[in-house]
């Protein structure tokens, strides 16, 4: 077979569909897809070789995706790989246009897909171009500045593209940019890991936004696919870097996700061949971290664990790849996790965290299939296999399993639904069918019995459904699994409720899914004939009986629903009488799961139940719109299944009973015809569904029936006359499969041959589907043509007559007439050849052929027959033109004509839409039964019939590239008349046509455009408002479709633009309809969101030519065209010089045009806004723009309108960069600059050769010799981590461009702005404007006048600034905040700006800013601090802090000097803050000398101040991280800082009294004492330990140990928010340390610190320690667990605190080893239950007869406390497990029992632990009740139950 498969191609297929071999023309397409790949060939090489890029190449790789969706990858490995090089290298054209570049990607996406195809021996890419391209988008220098305009917004797309490249998840550019990454990593070359780190690293400095940049570069191209011989070149080169770099960050940067991703990339390619064994706690505790759960009571959640937490598909790779192997290490810890997080599973809990909680559980499993079927069932293929050591064996699999059972049944019920959950089972279920499915049923029993609870049955069924495949196949493991099955059907019957609407949905699908899988045949009489059955097979036999009844039970339920929905029950008289959404969907559910049940019986069952069904058609009389539906369609499976049997019975029923109405003439002519004869009528238009073959011998009945009902009067009633029309000829006309049985042949042999148990749950097989076509038989096709020339000919004939004004017919008549030639339409237009015209020449030149393809669907056209569809399309028109003219108004026969045009020019058997819902539920269904196992496409047999039939549609449906003809035109045109027509509804239904079939031809927008422009031409004086509005709604498209304003071309664009902009001037525009000026709106913004900036440059490089002409030459098929001769290549680049020159002249053209429009003076100020618009769109940063739009723009700096002066900004700003002129830069060597050898081996952080880049005030650049010696190096990163291989650092200051040009030398461009900026007068009015206010409170610094001041002073040196320095002296002086800002942006913009000036200019620069930079400080106000701020981190960012040093020294004067009060301390700091930050580690001199300044004002009074100082001494110490590979810093470190602080703070770490905050009196002078400084030292501490939570890379947990004493001692225990400010911040603080991620070397740190605070005297401190020791034990789970003597120090701290003297440290210490013990990190043994019930027995002493009088004596003994501490512990065992009983605790509760009635405090413990205990096992108190004795029952019911008040 497969050899002379290969011979008929002439090559082995990669991949093809392997459906295509099904249809029943398959022998067809061999030689159809032959041709196709043959033409695509030639032409795509032809068109790269003659340098076509548009055009021709993108035609015809359109072609190639179209040819990938209908055929797979049908063609040989060297095409394959031809195809993908030859993409390669277009996508990575260096000028090529976006929009292009992004199809290309797409296809080269689909064409490196299934990565088992081509090793990396058929294929090796190049790294570099992809990270050019993706860094040339995605980090564009110009895209800020409006230079480049990039697709960010995410477009629909038409659904089924998407679901066929379900890769394409969002359509920016970033997802594609991406993929398509991913999908080239396997195969770039081995020395590319290498090549990749040498880029990157030097990048990595952990205060950089680089960082972030970097790492994301890691993730997404280092290859982790290498094969094993290769890892020393692979990730062996970088692990122990990246995983040491990982474990040692503590605060979750925002980098931290990218590693992960890559690291569970890089386990799930290499399983077996890394050692994760050390990381696994570490990783474990990340991940319960990153779920964010809540814990403890008083928690404060830092906000970026939230933003930057984990994916939870990365997370779950990594762990499904961990599994398995030998040490079982993961494993125990995944047991841990859920164990610890299961209670949260439980459906009372509910928040933000439990969407993560679900994604984890649902795709877990997912993984953990994906990765069994990898190592079990999946072909072998190139990819690295993973090494049977590592192989999950049977063991692992349940151990995983049971992991996971308990939660997944608690997530059953979550409030989120119960789908999670089931997809958790199914997949579950396919493991381990025998530990899954059981304790499902037990939830799924009780569920149906019970009528209370609905939510319960519908959370069970849906995860039943999920199950069931398991469920019904069983198989060795689960063989009573079948059994099963009956009862549950029975069961689920009475869900079929007409009260509740859920219910009945699930319980459809539930029964259909099950009986899907079930042949419904009573095999009872095996039990007799056969003795080769099992035990359990023997009862599935005897069960099978009761089939019969099973069906004739739900089609009662299913009357029952009919009757009660009937349109009299369910409606008062006046509402709708269309079905309702709710009811169409209950009738979906009703129909298919009736003709399910149908399907899958044997004959004799289908007989009983069609007789039923008969009976129940007939004896009532239905209405039409909704019971009437319902009942047709169960008329319509039964006719479905078996045509002949049921057709024998409804057909002459029907035919009689409308005929025998029908006798007397004016029932015709009635307008409410009799309900008898409606539902006869719908009864029989929905039987004669079935298979056309079936149909024929009735067809003389039917044929009188339709010529008796066609012309009723009434509408109800020759609609579903059409309607039988319609079916009628569809039944005949079209190709469809008969059956849908889940085995082929269906059920009728004799038991005695066949058991049909046996194939219960089979799947189809693909290989023997056996589907019966129905292919139209020549004795149809004559019926068909028949019954069109009986009924269609004389309808056209009529409304031609009437069109020509022959003959007069009503308006009912015309639409009853267009009703049946519609239908007539619809249901034979399969048989209709498509419409002919001559194609439309000279819209386009090409030197390539354009050629529609055409695919065959199975219809060989009969030429000799009247070809309708001409026929039709002729009276329409005319018609249509009639109508228009004489009664436009006639609304409803022009709504029917535009739909007959849309099928005239579509309609070849099925619809879009349809096709898009049918391949969705196909989807659906599917997911819902595959077996993700075993795959290899196991689908039911239904669903693969299904997925053929979709294979069939999709090739009658693809339309693309059609040829656009006359005929076309002609009708596109009559579509464009209708657009403008006078009435809306009109005109949306036909531009909905118009733009669907704008998508369709080729190139036929360029023909509409001048038409639809000419309604918008002022000149036009006779466009009338609607049409004015058509026409804007046919440029605005709709949302999917094409928008004729802004297609990618220059040629459109010219077009539209100008025209939107004039049509302000026409007569039919008026500002005062809100709908149009709403539509403009609408325009523009479109405009501006989907604009991309299209390409100027369309040349094609010589590279790709060479792999295109091997393209035409080899492998089969061989393309017919010849390889371009050296003429035509010649004459290609001429074209392309003259296309690329065209596009210049067109793009000038365009400014000019819109520049006229502007200097227009009559043009209203929306149109002259719309206009500015389109310009700002066109800057472009590879040509320059028209100095006449130069000018244009700087004078409109001044303009009127403030949206104007924005928009013009930006421009200008961007204008600045066209002109900036080259500097030029050259490589330099770092090593010899400062004369130190670079060290071998990484080591970051500050080295001995990079302190020359660090600032030192002993050798700043101070003079001009010096400043031209030192080199600068500007970004901050450089040197940090290691220095890159090339440094490129700028020339000296003579080979750069000129500076202080004399006009003579400046360009053009150049002069306009000179003009501008030196005239006085202009900068006046351009200040002016900058300083007003915009909106009040509102404004920020502007980055966008940031970017103009500094391009002014870049490309002008210091030419303006004489002009700009008196105003920049007069704003400083004024407080207002406008006037503040806009100095600030001026002087930020003056200091980036100055960049390349020459010593002496910038020395005379800080001698005039200086001044003005103090006075402004001086000045500073809370509205103008944080554009300050602003401003003086943007002037730092990314420049030599040597270069600025002038602005650092003065700012470092004293910035906290209490002049202007404290608030101005504030503001300086703040501003000085943001400029040391932006230099990061460059600057330790200064970090020093401003700690020390700091220091000793530590003791401020003010909060804000202390605020401040506290968020300064984060960016101080930020730079002291303890990293991997990284030298202790020469900033300030923390351990010397606080080792300074904590002898300030001795007086109050030794005195044992209360902390009270201490108030200043403002009159108080002098020294305070010791104390009063140390708690005002203290609290700026504190806010310096809370600002760095949340900001440093690492914890300094040895230094803040030795503060927690202190913070214990104040910390309040109560939630009160009366505190002052230092309690507060002291709880605060605690909070978040708790949370810190520990290392395993700090635990014992912390431990000892906490046992030393909790033998302190105060109690609130122990309390605390309680407190503090939940959360951090939580937080790092695992890295204690690993930990066994820290468990066993923790446990006993706890027990330690359980016999506290003080009552509230006692019950926090319960409800502490409560929690413990709940997340399993304690667990409840012999000793502890041992040591409790000791403590428990401790006798009381008696109480002593005390006289009266005497004063109680309230201190409790010791032994009190002990009894006490017992029995707390004895309740927190019981408290810690609130959903289920374990063995150990009916036990428990009798021994604290025995409590109830001693003396207080130990009775309310008792107490409260009982009813607590009632409160959490009420809901399945039936379960539990099971595991306790009768003796234990009686007295724990004597417990629970309140006493009676009665008794």
């Amino acid at each position: 077979m497969k050899k002379t498969r290969s011979d008929i191609l002439g090559f082995v297929p990669q991949k093809d569909i392997v459906y295509n071999k099904l249809l029943p023309y398959a022998d067809r397409l061999d030689s159809e897809s032959n041709d196709i790949l043959s033409k695509i060939k030639g032409n795509l090489g032809r068109a790269v070789q003659l340098r076509e890029i548009w055009p021709g190449v993108l035609f015809w790789t359109r072609k190639l995706s179209t040819y990938i969706r209908l055929y797979g990858r049908k063609f040989s490995k060297e095409d394959h790989v031809l195809f993908i090089k030859l993409l390669y290298e277009l996508i990575t054209i260096p000028g090529l246009e976006i929009s292009m570049m992004q199809g290309l990607a797409r296809l080269l996406i689909n064409l490196l897909k299934k990565r088992e195809l081509l090793s990396r021996d058929d294929l090796e890419l190049p790294w570099r171009p992809l990270y050019e391209l993706h860094d040339r988008i995605l980090f564009s220098k110009t895209e800020h500045l409006g230079l480049n305009w990039f697709p960010n917004s995410p477009r629909p797309r038409s659904s089924t593209k998407l679901i066929m490249l379900k890769l394409v998840q969002r359509c920016s550019v970033e997802g594609v940019l991406k993929t398509l990454v991913k999908s080239c990593r396997p195969y770039f070359l081995e020395s590319a890991t290498q090549e990749m780190l040498d880029e990157w690293r030097p990048l990595l400095c952990p205060f950089d936004v680089t960082m972030q940049r970097a790492i994301s570069y890691f993730e997404l191209f280092l290859p982790t696919t290498l094969p094993p011989e290769l890892h020393h070149k692979g990730f062996k080169l970088w692990f122990d870097e990246m995983i040491s770099l990982w474990v040692s960050v503590q605060n979750l940067p925002s980098w931290e996700v990218h590693l992960v991703s890559l690291f569970a990339r890089l386990a799930n390619d290499n399983i077996g061949y890394i050692d994760w064994d050390p990381y696994i706690p570490k990783i474990f505790t990340r991940i319960l971290r990153s779920l964010n759960l809540p814990v403890g009571t008083s928690q404060m959640i830092v906000p970026r664990y939230i933003t930057n937490a984990y994916d939870i598909s990365h997370v779950v790779l990594w762990v499904s790849s961990l599994l398995g192997g030998p040490s079982k290490q993961t494993q125990a810890q995944l047991s841990g996790l859920f164990n610890s997080i299961t209670s949260f599973f439980h459906p009372s809990n509910h928040g933000r965290w439990l969407m993560k909680l679900m994604k984890l559980l649902q795709r877990l499993p997912a993984s953990v299939v994906r990765r069994l079927h990898r190592e079990r069932y999946r072909k072998p293929t190139w990819l690295t296999p993973i090494p049977d050591s590592h192989k999950l064996t049977e063991e692992d699999i349940t151990d995983f399993v049971q992991s996971m059972m308990q939660p997944v049944l608690l997530a059953m019920f979550s409030k989120t639904g119960s789908l999670d959950a089931a997809q958790a089972l199914q997949n579950l279920a396919l493991m381990r069918p025998e530990l899954v499915i059981p304790p499902v049923l037990e939830k799924t029993y009780p569920a149906l019995e019970t009528l209370t609870e609905p939510h319960q049955l519908t959370a069970t069924l849906s995860c039943m459904i999920g199950v069931a495949r398991s469920l019904v196949s069983g198989g060795q493991r689960f063989p009573e699994g079948p059994t099963h099955m009956l009862p549950l059907l029975m069961r689920a019957l009475p869900g079929v409720d007409p009260n509740d609407f859920s219910k009945c949905m699930i319980t459809f699908q539930f029964i259909a899914t099950f009986v899907t899988l079930v042949p419904l045949v009573d095999c009872s009489s095996a039990l007799h004939e056969r003795n080769d059955l099992t035990e359990v097979e023997r009862e599935m036999c005897s069960a099978s009986a009761e089939f019969e009844d099973f069906v004739l039970q739900f089609m009662d339920r299913c009357f029952a629903l009919i009757d009660s929905s009937t349109l009299e029950q369910t409606r008062e008289e006046t509402e709708t009488e269309k079905m309702t959404h709710l009811e169409s969907l209950v009738e979906l559910g009703l129909s298919s799961t009736f003709s399910t049940i149908l399907t899958q019986c044997s004959l004799d069952i289908f007989k009983v139940a069609l007789v039923k069904v008969f009976n129940f058609a007939t004896t009532n009389i239905f209405e039409t719109r909704v019971s009437g539906r319902m009942v047709a369609d169960m008329c319509r499976a039964a006719s479905k299944c078996h045509p002949a049997e049921s057709l024998k019975m409804f057909v002459p029923h029907c035919c009689n009973a409308i005929n025998q109405i029908a006798v007397n003439e004016e029932v015709l002519n009635e307008e409410e015809l009799d309900k008898e004869l409606l539902w006869n009528l719908q009864l029989l238009s929905e039987v004669t569904r079935v298979d056309g073959y079936k149909i024929l011998p009735y067809r003389s009945d039917l044929v009188q029936i339709l010529q008796l009902t066609l012309h009723l009067k009434c509408k109800q009633g020759y609609t579903l006359a059409c309607n039988l029309l319609h079916h009628i000829l569809r039944s005949t006309a079209l190709i469809y499969s008969t059956e849908y049985c889940s085995v082929p042949g269906g059920f009728h042999q004799p038991i005695s041959d066949y058991l049909p148990i046996k194939d219960w749950g089979r799947p189809g097989d693909l290989w023997n589907l056996d589907i019966r076509w129905h292919v139209p038989s020549v004795e149809e096709t004559s019926f068909a043509f028949y019954l069109l020339d009986l009924i269609l000919q004389p309808e056209l004939q009529r409304l031609q007559r009437f069109a020509q004004g022959e003959q007069d017919m009503s308006r009912d008549d015309v639409l009853q007439s267009l009703t049946i030639v519609q239908h007539c339409l619809l249901g034979a237009g399969n048989l209709m050849p498509p419409l002919k015209g001559e194609p439309i020449p000279e819209l386009v030149h090409s030197m390539v052929n354009l050629d529609e393809t055409t695919l065959y669907t199975g219809m060989e056209y009969d030429e000799t027959r009247e070809n309708y569809r001409d026929a039709i399309c002729s009276v329409m028109r005319q018609l249509l033109h009639y109508i228009l003219e004489h009664s436009e108004d006639d609304t409803k026969s022009l709504f029917s004509i535009i739909k007959i045009i849309s099928d005239l020019l579509h309609f070849k058997g099925s619809h879009k839409h349809e096709f898009d819902s049918r391949w969705k539920s196909f989807n659906l269904v599917k997911k819902s039964m595959e077996n993700r196992l075993h795959g290899r496409k196991q689908h039911i047999r239904a669903l693969l019939i299904d997925r053929v039939m979709l294979q069939h549609e999709l090739r009658k449906l693809t339309v693309e590239g059609c040829q656009y003809r006359s005929i076309h035109q002609e009708l596109m045109k009559d579509l464009l008349r209708l657009s403008t027509s006078t009435y809306s509804q009109v005109r949306s239904r036909a531009q909905n046509v118009l733009f669907t079939a704008l998508g369709t031809y080729n190139f036929c927008c360029r023909d509409l455009i001048p038409h639809v422009l000419e309604f918008l031409n002022p000149d036009n004086s006779s466009v009338i408002q609607q049409q004015f509005k058509g026409a804007l709604y046919c440029l605005l498209g709709n949302h999917s479709g094409v928008c004729l304003a802004n297609l990618h071309d220059w040629e459109c664009i010219a077009l539209t633009w100008p025209a939107i902009v004039r049509s302000g001037l026409s007569s039919a525009m008026s500002l005062e309809k809100p709908s149009i000026v709403r539509l403009f709106d609408d325009l523009a913004d479109k405009i501006h969101r989907q604009y991309e900036t299209i390409g100027m440059d369309f040349s094609i490089p010589a590279g790709c030519c060479v792999v295109a002409k091997q393209l035409m030459i080899t492998g089969n098929p061989c393309p017919d065209s010849p390889v371009p001769s050296e003429e035509e290549i010649a004459e290609g680049l001429k074209r392309q010089e003259v296309k690329n020159s065209e596009s210049v002249a067109k793009y000038e053209q365009l400014i000019h045009d819109l520049l006229s429009c502007l200097s227009n003076r009559n043009m209203p100020w929306k149109f002259e806004h719309i206009a500015i618009g389109f310009l700002s769109l066109l800057l472009r940063d590879d040509h320059q723009l028209p100095p006449p739009a130069v000018t244009f723009f700087v004078k409109s700096l001044n303009h009127d309108s403030l949206y104007v002066r924005k928009v013009a900004i930006s421009a200008v700003a961007g204008i600045m960069k066209q002109i900036k002129r080259p500097h030029k830069k050259v490589p330099i060597s770092p090593s010899e600059l400062c004369g130190v050898k670079e060290l071998s081996g990484t080591v970051a952080g500050d080295r001995p050769d990079n302190q020359w880049l660090q600032y030192n005030s002993s050798s700043l650049p101070r003079t001009q010799q010096d400043w031209d010696q030192c080199v600068f190096v500007e970004k901050t990163h450089w040197g940090y981590y290691c220095w890159p291989r090339k440094l490129m650092m700028y020339a000296p200051l003579e080979e750069q461009p000129k500076h202080n040009l004399t006009r003579d030398e400046m360009t053009e461009r150049e002069q306009i702005i000179f003009a501008h900026f030196s005239d006085p007068v202009f900068i006046n009015q351009f200040i002016e404007f900058l300083s007003l206010e915009d909106r009040k409170g509102k404004d920020k610094f502007s980055p966008r006048r940031f970017c103009l001041f500094k391009g002014l002073f870049r490309n002008f040196s210091d030419a303006f600034l004489p002009v700009l320095q008196p105003h920049m002296e007069r704003l400083v002086a004024d407080s207002h905040e406008s006037k503040q800002r806009c100095v600030a942006e001026i002087i930020s913009g003056l200091i980036r700006g100055c960049k390349h000036w020459s010593y002496s200019k910038v020395e005379r620069l800080w001698e005039v800013l200086c001044p003005l930079l103090r006075t402004a400080l001086s000045n500073i106000t809370i509205e103008t601090y944080a554009d300050w701020g602003t401003c003086i981190a943007t002037a730092c960012e990314s420049r030599d802090p040597r270069k600025l040093y002038w602005l650092f020294e003065m700012l470092m004067e004293s910035p906290v000097n209490g002049e202007g009060g404290s608030f101005v301390d504030a503001c300086r700091l703040y501003v000085l803050q943001g400029g040391l930050a932006q230099q990061e580690w460059r600057v330790p001199e200064l970090l020093h000398r401003l700690l020390q300044y700091l220091e000793p004002k530590l003791t401020q009074v003010y909060k804000n101040v202390r605020e401040r100082i506290g968020s300064v001494l984060t960016y101080i110490f930020m730079i002291d991280v303890s990293l991997p590979y990284t030298h202790p810093t020469t900033s300030p470190r923390i351990s010397d800082f606080t080792e300074r602080i904590l002898v300030q703070l001795k007086p109050l770490t030794e005195g044992d009294e209360e902390i009270q905050n201490h108030v200043i009196e403002e009159n108080e002078v002098g020294e305070q004492d010791e104390r009063t400084q140390a708690i005002k030292l203290l609290k700026t501490v504190l806010k310096w330990l809370i600002a760095s939570a949340g900001r440093s890379f690492s914890t300094a947990v040895s230094e803040q140990l030795r503060l927690l004493p202190l913070l214990f001692k104040i910390a309040p225990v109560e939630n009160d928010d009366s505190y002052d400010e230092l309690k507060r911040d002291a709880k605060t603080c605690l909070s978040l340390m708790s949370q810190g991620l520990l290392y395993t070397e700090q635990i014992p740190m912390v431990l000892r610190a906490l046992q030393e605070i909790a033998g302190s005297s105060s109690w609130h401190a122990r309390y605390t320690v309680l407190t503090y020791l939940q959360i951090m034990v939580f937080y790092n789970l695992f890295t204690f667990m690993s930990d066994q003597k820290a468990v066993n120090d923790v446990r006993a701290l706890v027990i330690r605190l359980l016999e506290d003297e003080q009552l509230e440290v006692r019950e926090m210490a319960a409800t502490t080893l409560s929690g413990f013990l709940q997340c399993n990190f304690l667990s409840m043994d012999g000793p502890m239950q041992a040591h409790f019930e000791a403590l428990c027995k401790t006798s009381l002493p008696k109480k002593r007869k005390r006289e009266l009088g005497f004063v109680v004596d309230t201190i409790p003994s010791a032994d009190l406390v002990r009894r006490h501490a017992g029995v707390l512990g004895l309740s927190a065992c019981i408290l810690s497990s609130p959903y289920d009983v374990p063995t150990w605790m009916p036990q428990l509760l009798m021994d604290l029992s025995a409590h109830l009635n001693d003396t207080q405090p130990i009775e309310m413990t008792v107490k409260k632990t009982l009813s607590n205990f009632r409160r959490t096992h009420h809901d399945n108190w039936q379960q539990h009740k099971q595991q306790f004795t009768d003796d234990q029952l009686l007295v724990l019911t004597d417990l629970l139950v309140s006493p009676c008040y009665y008794a």
